[in-house]
């Protein structure tokens, strides 16, 4: 039985987000299939915007990241193909996630993104997350857009330092 290579793709995605316990972006899903050369970034883009209008996959998009995690519903369809993956494909995956879990899963559990409030001024949100619970919330009013940018910017090398002054201060 020959099978669709879009329907493919799409059993890739959904079984590279069910062997991880946090989101992944769209980038590091992209990154890994393109560089396996698995399939094209348009046919990719379709299969997740498959995924995504099924709700196989749940997509929430922060600043300038899309994230995506699979939902109860595309678990159980991976569960019912997932054996049309070959083997070899998801040997690749679990080595990837194996020797790349941690770069991957620091990625997504640093969160920043800003917005303009009611007041006018700019806020600024500042996450920490891990295992779906958020070990650090911090939103700054700022005066402008730029300034709440820079912000949100900084946090991405800085959160750590910042947590662990936290840390130091209130415990």
């Amino acid at each position: 039985m020959t099978q669709d290579p879009i329907t493919l793709y799409k059993l890739i995605v959904l079984y590279m987000l069910d062997r991880v316990n946090f989101p992944l972006t769209k980038a590091q899903v992209g990154d890994f299939i393109l560089e396996k050369e698995y399939t094209t970034f348009l046919k990719l883009q379709q299969a997740i915007s498959e995924l995504t209008d099924a709700d196989m996959v749940r997509a929430k998009s922060i600043r300038n990241r899309t994230h995506l995690e699979i939902t109860e519903e595309g678990r159980q369809t991976l569960g019912f193909f997932e054996n049309r993956i070959s083997s070899s494909i998801r040997e690749e995956i679990d080595k990837y996630f194996k020797e790349n879990e941690y770069e991957l899963k620091n990625e997504v559990s640093v969160l920043s993104n800003y917005y303009k409030s009611t007041t006018g001024e700019y806020e600024a949100n500042m996450i920490i997350r891990e295992k779906n619970i958020n070990l650090v919330n911090l939103t700054m009013s700022v005066p402008t857009e730029e300034l709440a940018a820079s912000i949100c910017d900084k946090w991405e090398t800085a959160n750590q330092d910042v947590y662990n002054l936290l840390v130091e201060k209130l415990f």
